[in-house]
């Protein structure tokens, strides 16, 4: 009934996965040297905005593929390390979305509010909305982790299999969760087209600066396909529980590979590469430092 067929193994699948995800971590942690060379880029909240992203997304993918790992080898996990893994891979998993609504905000006060933009987007504006992503990017998952100690505080220093849904005491917290996401999402979307139709206006009726204002229309455009892609990341936990009602359990976990991989991993490694290649500042800089330095580069200003 069922024809898919993986020829690797098991193990084959795991060290593919891991590669992978090792592969893109090196890519983002090369991007943000490369960010970090440049003392325009450490004081650009739009500079800073990116490298918190492949910084929080590099995160993500460790922890994630750690998580892969034990799920992978049927391993229990000592509960508190297991805490301590949900709430990194949660909250950077949340935190991606919410950065790019705030990178789009960034554009839009840039474009639409020049005059303003500089007392608007400035360092400590940026930290604090930075501190502010994290906050709602834990806030749920610290909920659910508070919740199961004051249920169960004596089973701290058991073994767990360190999944979300093993933290979930109680019915309410399985809807909290996918309330929490959706509402994010929701919300990310609804700023990201409200930013992304106010710089269109901006750029058809600009007198001057028209250039920069389609590059950020083009840079919003682009946080729209970011966005998608984190979307797609989202479902990976609804595919992972509807290919979980098949009756071939080898059917499952061949599934549950490229659902991993394709889903879950490869729109992470993609969306950060594809902003930072694009940007006429950044990029020849990546190059230099991905040749180690053996070309020159002319000196670029951060595009606007």
């Amino acid at each position: 009934m069922y024809q898919v067929q993986l020829n690797e193994g098991p193990l084959t699948k795991l060290v593919v996965a891991i590669i992978m995800s090792l592969l893109f971590i090196w890519v983002n942690c090369l991007l943000l040297f490369t960010l970090s060379r440049k003392h325009i880029f450490r004081e650009t909240p739009r500079y800073v905005l990116f490298s918190h992203m492949l910084c929080n997304d590099s995160i993500q993918l460790l922890f994630t593929s750690l998580l892969y790992i034990f799920s992978m080898s049927y391993s229990q996990v000592h509960r508190g390390a297991c805490y301590l893994l949900l709430f990194v891979s949660s909250s950077t998993f949340l935190n991606a979305p919410l950065n790019l609504a705030l990178m789009s905000l960034e554009r839009y006060a840039a474009i639409c509010f020049p005059l303003h933009h500089g007392n608007v987007a400035t360092p400590t504006a940026t930290a604090v909305g930075i501190l502010t992503i994290w906050f709602l990017g834990g806030v749920n998952v610290v909920i659910d982790i508070l919740y199961a100690l004051t249920r169960d505080g004596t089973a701290l220093g058991n073994h767990m299999f360190c999944t979300r849904e093993r933290i979930f005491m109680a019915a309410w917290q399985a809807d909290a969760f996918q309330g929490f996401n959706g509402f994010y999402f929701v919300i990310v979307t609804l700023i990201i087209i409200f930013t992304y139709i106010s710089v269109m206006v901006a750029a058809r009726s600009a007198t001057s600066n028209k250039e920069s204002a389609k590059k950020a229309h083009r840079t919003l455009l682009l946080h729209l396909i970011q966005l998608g892609l984190c979307l797609n990341s989202f479902l990976y936990g609804i595919i992972e529980r509807a290919l979980a009602m098949t009756s071939s359990s080898r059917l499952f976990m061949d599934l549950r590979y490229l659902n991993y991989l394709f889903v879950l991993i490869l729109p992470r490694c993609l969306s950060p590469l594809i902003y930072g290649l694009r940007d006429d500042a950044v990029r020849p800089l990546f190059l230099y430092y991905v040749r180690c330095g053996s070309n020159m580069v002319k000196k670029v200003k951060p595009s606007h």
